[in-house]
């Protein structure tokens, strides 16, 4: 049987992590995110979503 293509996501960077508490360093380094700018395609889970939404005001989802 054929597997499903699983859903993506894709995130850039926005905001940078000087002077942010290290949880959400910790969470941007989680995502494959390191610099202002930086783009990473991750797999739509709810971790991933959570992730996410920890950090969402240095991060945006790109649409393409």
């Amino acid at each position: 049987m054929a597997k499903k293509e699983a859903a993506t996501l894709t995130v850039r960077q926005t905001g940078s992590p000087i002077r942010r508490k290290s949880d959400q360093r910790a969470t941007l380094m989680g995502l494959g995110l390191n610099r202002v700018g930086r783009e990473r395609t991750l797999e739509d889970t709810p971790s991933v979503r959570g992730m996410i939404a920890k950090v969402s005001h240095l991060t945006e989802i790109v649409e393409k």
